[in-house]
């Protein structure tokens, strides 16, 4: 096997690649980055057996100035391999493997000969055909992992929580994340996939590794799933993930169907009050911060304190305000990840009792997405 490449496309490849490989799995080859090269393509394969990645150079590619000498496979051990390739002096790069999986990889007059596995000890990827599979727009993909993601739990006393519950039917797709103190519901129409019916959990830590894969050059997403894995087609490469297993908790029931208060928000100017707000609750034990909403007089009022430090307190603008007068305490961290590339739009926040889950609704798209948030009591 040998083959010379341009080292800027290579190292693209890799960094895609790479985000699937941990030096911490119990299969010791996995901590290997697996090449294999054909007359039409190189590909490259990394997995830490819950996501496997796999991207492809195509030969034909003129950007690429791939020129391939010999075909074959190699598994090279990544954290070396990579750091090398980083680091070589030239544009171009050579890679030739010798006798005994012996690996040279020469740039300029460097040379390094490093010590590679037989591919075919290499795990096999699933392959995951469908008739129909199901075609997303990369961007909002993307926009959806990140509003669902924040409210998934880190917490594997209960692992089930650590995933997206994905349902699609009738021509909708719904994903909701919650951690049990907060929840995120997104909700997409997928006029075109009428017939499709899943019902699947994807791991958090999965989609935040899909996502950053999802570069502006993306246009378009392929989803397929199996009985265990889901696997997402972006452009060159192939993202696999196994699907989590159990029963995910049926959240509809914890969404208010009704509010007492409602008040309405430019999102970044709450954002930013907040962060403020937060800069003293932070210091405290419970890290709380609270609201105070007076509608006869339409003030709004934020409060952080901390006994050790001081406290602060400051009037919030917002757009109107109705409903009947209300303080609630709640984590401000929540409060922020839910504001977070919200922008300047204005979002409404529905609340129904202090000690009740209030939720944030964007004014503009407020059958498509909403957040809770469970509040703190303070006495």
């Amino acid at each position: 096997m040998k083959f010379t490449i341009t080292r800027s496309t290579f190292i693209k490849t890799l960094n895609d690649v790479s985000r699937a490989i941990t030096s911490k799995t119990t299969i010791p080859i996995l901590t290997g980055l697996k090449l294999v090269l054909s007359d039409e393509a190189l590909v490259l394969t990394g997995s830490d057996a819950d996501i496997s990645i796999e991207s492809r150079i195509d030969a034909t590619a003129e950007t690429n100035d791939l020129q391939i000498e010999s075909t074959g496979s190699i598994v090279l051990p990544a954290r070396f391999f990579t750091d090398i390739v980083k680091r070589l002096p030239e544009q171009t790069m050579t890679l030739e493997v010798q006798d005994n999986f012996q690996t040279v990889i020469t740039s300029g007059s460097s040379e390094f000969t490093i010590n590679g596995l037989d591919a075919n000890n290499y795990p096999h990827l699933p392959e995951i055909v469908t008739d129909s599979p199901l075609v997303l727009d990369a961007a909002v993909l993307k926009e959806l992992i990140g509003q669902t993601v924040i409210a998934v739990s880190n917490q594997e006393s209960r692992p089930i929580l650590t995933g997206v519950h994905i349902q699609i039917e009738n021509g909708e797709l719904v994903a909701v994340a919650t951690d049990s103190h907060r929840l995120a519901q997104r909700t997409i129409a997928l006029p075109d996939a009428q017939d499709a019916n899943f019902d699947v959990i994807v791991p958090g830590k999965s989609l935040v590794e899909l996502s950053r894969t999802l570069t502006d050059d993306i246009k378009q997403v392929e989803i397929r799933f199996a009985d265990n894995q889901v696997l997402f087609l972006a452009g060159a490469t192939a993202f696999y993930s196994r699907l989590l297993e159990g029963n995910y908790p049926d959240t509809s029931r914890l969404i208010p169907t009704s509010s007492t208060t409602t008040v309405e928000f430019t999102a970044n100017t709450l954002l930013a009050s907040i962060q403020r707000a937060s800069l003293l609750s932070h210091e405290s034990a419970n890290n709380v911060v609270r609201l105070n909403l007076e509608v006869a007089s339409q003030k709004a009022t934020i409060y952080g304190n901390s006994p050790e430090v001081g406290n602060v307190e400051e009037d919030l603008s917002f757009e109107s305000l109705t409903g009947d007068d209300l303080e609630i305490s709640f984590n401000p961290d929540y409060m922020k990840d839910a504001l977070q590339g919200l922008g300047q739009t204005v979002i409404a926040v529905n609340f129904t009792a202090p000690l009740r889950p209030f939720t944030l609704v964007p004014s503009e798209d407020h059958d498509h997405f909403i957040q809770l948030i469970t509040p703190v009591r303070t006495y």
